[in-house]
């Protein structure tokens, strides 16, 4: 009896032992057999040095090609597990933990390393938490902040081929950018994207989490295996014979279209030259290349790993930059153009030619480009195209003056310095006047703004893209029906009239100066305290006119005004020079020449005339007849024609 008593004590003892350790280790409630099913390429995570490398890089793992990767497919799961639960994350630590070990087996069933997953990834980091890309942990916190309808929710729905998927990616870094600006601190910035990326294929997608779209898109997955591998034998069978039997019609029909096809193989052979079409303007020549490189597209994809998403800087002028490496270890980027003002081939390339033979210091260099044909002789509206330059390192002059003060690693990032700026505004100068005076015929921007100014490894200005450059013969003005450009930079007389000439480039880079100088936005719609838009260009004026010269400068800038470092009277000629060239009268503004020399203190700033108001100026309001502007700057208003004099 009191054996049998024993024996009841110690199965109670074992029962409890279990309830601990199951409660300990629960179970992962996410399915992870895809992991097996889905043909993923696992040859990073067999690198011979992968393990060697993850452990020198610590805590920062994310750039590691086998991490990202990995993480790519674990958010597979983490996307379905949204979609079941509305939880972006794992409900704890030991949930997180159980995953990850299930993962761990399923990647050592494929015959990687046993600790792959402990080498690149923290448990916490899959752990619900309110500390983590604006609080949110649900789908419901989702729609709280951002709304039903975001820019995911339209743009990544469908099949996510080619440019669809250029659009849902660029949503989700607009996504970001929100979601960021709400949480206030860019160091979460990269959880913010994860949870895009999250909500993109498991909530958005109509594919769901392991659908081609989400799998080749959202995670950027790279797949291995032919789809048919997984399909019915029959139905292979079956595929097979009819490829052979589309085979043998085109054979048939082979002869037919031998002529179209070698045709279209000597026009494809030909971009590896500059066209260059006869006088007639009927057929295209082929000449030697003078100065541009022409990639194949397999060169670029290599370089920027496919285009991956870890790659992808921003948008540019009328397309996507994505950061790549060539073969020589050369840094580049690689801009994808999804719209531009050239309707074919051949100006496109002609414009490239051009481009890259410009070589001045102060000028963002073209390295070359990559065309792709599309599949009709005389629709090339299906051709793809890239631009390849050098790579800035330091971004855009807009990032250093406006976003936020911490970067997106997290490190504190401070104010330009007055040398800076300085150099800068004056490297901007040079390359514009180059542009102006050191090419015949002369090349205006019709685009400069902050984002087009980029800062290289010793923080000096290049002017980059070219693209809607125009060459405009000595002596003559252009008059455009396609006004392009940026609102706050352009001229008056361009934006309403579309007559571009120098002094419109100009116009543009008073602008710049006066945002370097004042560390103001151009135009800013968001001031609450004033019903209209804030035109720095406008505020600027009134102040100098006040005789308040001084309270337009960046507060950053006057910290050692008593220095000889910052000397504040240096500053406000620069200030007045920006003015002097956002002058809506086209005949007061300086020639950029003049600019420069006024800059470098070799001239005169000469005194600055009132501003008299066009007709029709795009900031005023009315009711469509007079017109008026800010009360400081309400003047005699004068005939449009006055203004482009």
């Amino acid at each position: 009896m009191q054996k049998v008593e024993s024996m009841k004590i110690f199965i109670t003892f074992l029962l409890c032992l279990l309830s601990v350790t199951s409660a300990a280790n629960p179970t992962c409630p996410m399915d992870l057999n895809y992991v097996l099913r889905i043909p993923w390429n696992a040859t990073d995570c067999r690198n011979p040095f992968f393990q060697a490398t993850a452990k020198a890089a610590m805590n920062d793992t994310s750039k590691i090609p086998c991490c990202q990767t990995l993480l790519s497919l674990y958010g597979i799961a983490l996307a379905q597990h949204l979609k079941e639960t509305s939880l972006f994350n794992l409900p704890d630590l030991a949930t997180s933990i159980s995953c990850l070990r299930d993962y761990q087996s399923k990647l050592s069933s494929l015959s990687l390393p046993g600790d792959v997953v402990s080498l690149c990834f923290d448990p916490l980091q899959f752990v619900i938490s309110d500390n983590v890309c604006a609080g949110i942990q649900t789908t419901r916190d989702w729609v709280s902040k951002l709304g039903k309808n975001t820019p995911l929710d339209s743009g990544c729905r469908s099949e996510l081929v080619g440019p669809s998927c250029d659009a849902c990616l660029a949503s989700g870094f607009k996504v970001q950018s929100i979601l960021t600006g709400i949480d206030g601190n860019k160091s979460h910035s990269k959880d913010c994207f994860y949870f895009a990326v999250l909500y993109a294929a498991g909530i958005v997608n109509e594919f769901g989490p392991e659908g081609r779209s989400a799998l080749g898109c959202i995670f950027n997955l790279q797949l291995t295996e032919n789809e048919l591998k997984n399909k019915h034998p029959a139905l292979v069978y079956g595929l097979v014979a009819a490829a052979i039997g589309v085979l043998i019609v085109f054979v048939l029909l082979g002869i037919c279209f031998w002529y179209y096809k070698w045709k279209k193989l000597v026009k494809k052979s030909s971009l590896e030259f500059d066209v260059e079409l006869d006088e007639q303007g009927s057929r295209p020549h082929a000449r030697p290349n003078t100065g541009s490189i022409w990639f194949k597209i397999q060169e670029l994809e290599k370089a920027t790993d496919n285009f991956s998403s870890k790659n992808f800087i921003g948008r540019g002028g009328f397309g996507l930059v994505y950061k790549g490496s060539l073969p020589d270890g050369s840094m580049v980027a690689v801009k994808k153009v999804i719209e531009s003002d050239f309707q074919g081939n051949a100006e496109f390339c002609n414009e490239v030619e051009i481009i890259s033979n410009l070589k001045h210091r102060n000028l963002v260099p073209l390295r070359g480009c990559c065309v792709i044909d599309g599949d009709d002789d005389h629709d090339e509206s299906g051709s793809e195209r890239y631009l390849v330059y050098d790579y800035m390192p330091n971004g855009n002059l807009d990032d250093h003056l406006f976003l936020s003060p911490f970067d997106h690693v997290g490190t504190v990032k401070k104010p330009l310095t007055w040398p800076q700026r300085k150099n800068i505004i004056l490297d901007v100068a040079k390359g514009l006047a180059y542009l102006h005076y050191g090419v015949k015929p002369a090349i205006y921007h019709r685009d400069i703004k902050a984002t087009n100014i980029l800062l290289d490894a010793d923080m000096r200005a290049r002017v980059a893209d070219f693209g809607l450059a125009k060459q405009i013969r000595e002596g003559q003005s252009h008059l455009t029906t396609r006004v392009a450009g940026t609102h706050g930079y352009l001229a008056p007389e361009y934006a309403l009239y579309g007559q571009l000439t120098e002094k419109s480039d100009v116009y543009s880079f008073g602008v710049v100066v006066l945002e370097i100088m004042c560390g103001r936005k151009a135009l800013d719609f968001s001031l609450s305290s004033s019903p209209r838009a804030f035109l720095i260009t406008d505020w600027a004026w009134s102040l100098v006119k006040g005789g308040k010269i001084g309270e337009t400068l960046d507060p950053s800038l006057l910290k050692d005004e008593g220095s000889n470092s910052n000397p504040k009277g240096i500053m406000e000629r620069f200030v007045a020079v920006g003015i002097l060239c956002s002058h809506v009268m086209v005949a007061l503004r300086p020639t950029i020449m003049d600019a420069l020399k006024m800059l470098e203190g070799d001239i005169e700033v000469p005194q600055i005339s009132d501003r008299p108001v066009p007709y029709g100026h795009p900031s005023f309001v009315g009711d469509g007849s007079n017109f008026s502007i800010s009360p400081t700057l309400s003047k005699p208003q004068v005939h449009s024609g006055d203004m482009l004099r």
